[in-house]
């Protein structure tokens, strides 16, 4: 049986009366892991971004990548953490956490997993030049400190509560050393970092990366040297599908075994369609409409209170989701440790956002702009709000776009609204909270609203190097009375994850994270 190490705070009532077991395709007598082989087809609303796991920051991108690397440690389906490429581990003391490592273990490549590459991983991550919006997961880190070929201590320069999380995060996949040294004689001539990894990304995973056709497909193939119990399928291809009913469609020719994303709107059909059904998951994410606070009128926290107060979550969640999801009241999951249910949200009151808005001098509204994705759900949210917010005469434009140019326009800080959503992947509060809303992961590490707020960068930072797990989280309070105040995103909803599957499909299941879990899967002819 493997070890586990529970999250601190597990037993707390919030995260107790929201945890549940992941519901894998197929009855619960169907899910054995008997069967053996297939070649599964996903098809993806959106491609990878990038499947160096260094730099990537969005789930499509993660979805993929987290077949290809292994970690030093995993969560479990409890959001446990258990072994992984590190078979124990230690906090030896405040600052010290050590780790002991499988041996024997190859990357793709053939190159030997070992404490070197340990520190190569974490030296790159955590690299300026690099510049990876994961790294702030790590940038505690002083010295990485090989004691043996495969015991490797970590050493931070302060207290950091979050860092055994960090390591179960795909942030901290572990790339063949290798690939790391050829990725930085790339950049020394001149190529951007990442360019060799995300060309053909050399992990230790059960899958390996077999090819990339940009704009349409990505596979892998089995890694039958997989170093411990190797997996079922022949092979994974994940296809690039943006439209909504292309993948129903492929499904329903069989084509396509999954379609991810899938619309809550479309789930009666799928059940009345034989052959296939749907699966659901909880998720740990948040569903957000931000604003750009460094642009007027959104640097006026009035007017990002009156916007809020004129969306009704209910009604997004029944309307627009088929009642697929939890209506938000602060920028946390419940599933989150550090979640505090006696928060106190905004609310739906239409006159006191009239009011608002008066007060900050737009008592005739203005005019505005929405950008999204092309996600379906994103789409019918964007539509919905721009006519809620004729109540306060705001007029609102949007503006569709294709998923790694949104990533790139909202990272470069020249919107005024748009929707995303942040899957809080560590489980903890800090990755709740501190990529979204402190000053120093303005864009592309994640706070696309550039909010900044000395108090708030405070307690997080605080609340990282608190040991005392009952100050961490009052801590972890304060931060979120603070935010659903200031009001630097509409914090819409949480997503019930619901995909739709053939019943060919054996075993599959979705991880809060928002990642597939593939390993046992195989199709059943």
């Amino acid at each position: 049986m493997k070890k586990s190490y529970l999250l601190l705070g597990l037993l707390t009532v919030g995260l107790a009366a929201c945890a549940s077991e992941p519901q894998a395709s197929g009855s619960a007598d169907e899910a054995s892991t008997d069967g053996q082989g297939g070649d599964l087809v996903i098809d993806m609303g959106a491609e990878a971004v990038t499947l160096d796991p260094h730099l990537a920051n969005d789930v499509p991108s993660g979805n993929v990548a987290s077949n290809i690397y292994d970690k030093l440690v995993n969560f479990d389906g409890d959001m446990n953490i258990e072994e992984n490429l590190a078979k124990k581990w230690e906090q030896v003391d405040d600052l010290t956490l050590r780790f002991e490592l499988e041996e024997g273990v190859t990357f793709h490549d053939g190159e030997p997993f070992n404490a070197e590459a340990v520190k190569a991983n974490i030296d790159r991550v955590t690299d300026p030049d690099i510049a990876s919006p994961r790294g702030y997961l790590f940038d505690n880190i002083s010295d990485v400190n090989i004691v043996d070929d495969y015991t490797v201590e970590i050493i931070t320069e302060e207290p950091f509560a979050p860092l055994i999380y960090s390591f179960a995060h795909n942030g901290g996949s572990m790339i063949s050393p290798k690939a790391i040294e050829e990725d930085y004689e790339a950049m020394e001539a001149g190529e951007k970092p990442g360019s060799v990894i995300n060309n053909h990304p050399v992990g230790s995973g059960y899958f390996e990366f077999e090819s990339w056709n940009v704009g349409q497909e990505i596979k892998l193939v089995n890694n039958e040297d997989y170093w411990g119990e190797p997996a079922k399928l022949d092979s994974v291809t994940f296809k690039t599908v943006p439209e909504d009913g292309t993948r129903l469609a492929d499904l329903e020719t069989g084509s396509a075994h999954v379609s991810d994303p899938f619309s809550p709107s479309d789930v009666e059909r799928v059940k009345a369609t034989d052959g296939l059904d749907v699966i659901e998951s909880n998720s740990m994410g948040i569903e957000y409409i931000g604003f750009n606070t460094k642009k007027a009128p959104f640097d006026d926290k009035r007017v990002r209170q009156a916007i809020s107060m004129a969306v009704d979550n209910e009604a997004v969640i029944e309307n627009l989701l088929n009642g697929y999801g939890i209506p938000a009241i602060g920028p946390m999951s419940p599933q989150i440790i550090g979640f505090d249910d006696s928060v106190e949200p905004l609310g739906y009151d239409i006159e006191k956002a009239k009011e608002l808005l008066a007060e900050a001098g737009h008592p005739d509204g203005f005019e505005t702009t929405i950008w999204t994705n092309d996600k379906r759900e994103r789409v019918d949210l964007v539509t919905y709000v721009q006519q809620e917010l004729k109540q306060l005469g705001i007029d609102v434009k949007t503006e569709t776009m294709e998923w790694g140019s949104y990533l790139d326009r909202t990272n470069s800080g020249d919107h005024d609204m748009f929707v995303l959503g942040w899957s809080a992947s560590t489980g903890d509060a800090d990755y709740a909270l501190s990529p979204l809303f402190h000053s120093m992961n303005h864009g592309a590490a994640g706070n696309k609203s550039f909010f900044d707020n000395e108090e708030v960068d405070q307690l997080l930072e605080d609340a990282q190097h608190e040991m005392d797990e009952e100050k961490r989280m009052a801590m972890y309070k304060e931060v979120q009375d603070i935010l659903i105040d200031e009001a630097p995103l509409l914090y819409t909803h949480h997503k019930q994850e619901v995909n739709a599957i053939s019943d060919s499909v054996k075993n599959l299941w979705r991880h809060q994270s928002g990642d597939f879990k593939l390993h046992d899967v195989y199709i059943e002819e």
